[in-house]
């Protein structure tokens, strides 16, 4: 068999199939020969070269998706917005990405796999803290925040997000508003204001969501 000479090509088919079956059939009902079946000619063989699961494809496509929709991206040149209302902005946009959203819920479960969810605190730390450090930075610079610990928060921002995720620590709607006011309490008292009522809204309303979608 000759080598593929573009292998980024077919990853991007196996993402772009995959993408649309998930949205359309669900996580739990895509199998990977679906997804063969709608490869034109690859084979099974072809996807298990570059992933070795389903997971693994779930994992790849989310971080794909991120990146061609990435809100830091589309708040970065905007000259009339500061810091923080940057960093407010990134949040609410971050929760009206509807196709990332849905096949994030569909990906509950897989979070419990010790193996994935190693690999997303890696990609949140690659890809999220930098962008969110570069914010932080902005911030202070226009005195719109006044903190110290930007390079802390900008660790913490990501992995506050598999905090809130009830399939890895179990809370009821109550809680989870508590948890929502103490994170805003605790940035707030970092000298990072990010957190108000119309963000805790949109993010309680996603994560009800989600709790449902368990």
């Amino acid at each position: 068999m000759a080598r593929n000479k573009y292998p980024e090509v077919t990853v991007e088919k196996i993402l772009d199939v995959a993408q649309r079956l998930f949205l359309k059939k669900g996580y739990d009902e895509t199998t990977i020969q679906d997804i063969v079946n709608e490869l034109g000619g690859l084979t099974k063989g072809a996807i298990y070269h570059h992933f070795k699961s389903k997971n693994e494809i779930m994992d790849a496509l989310s971080n794909k998706m991120f990146l061609e929709n990435n809100p830091f991206d589309t708040i970065r040149s905007r000259k009339d917005l500061n810091g923080i209302q940057k960093m407010k902005m990134v949040m609410m946009l971050n929760q009206s990405d509807e196709d990332r959203m849905k096949l994030s819920k569909q990906a509950i479960p897989i979070l419990k796999n010790p193996r994935i969810l190693a690999s997303i605190i890696e990609s949140n730390r690659s890809l999220l803290s930098p962008f969110w450090l570069e914010l932080l930075e902005e911030g202070n610079k226009d005195g719109s925040i006044h903190t110290q610990y930007a390079k802390e928060i900008a660790e913490l921002i990501p992995l506050l997000e598999l905090w809130l995720m009830p399939s890895i620590y179990p809370a009821s709607a109550e809680e989870m508003q508590h948890k929502f006011s103490f994170i805003g309490e605790m940035l707030n008292n970092m000298g990072v204001p990010l957190i108000d009522d119309e963000i805790m809204d949109k993010i309680f309303q996603c994560f009800l969501e989600i709790e449902k979608a368990e």
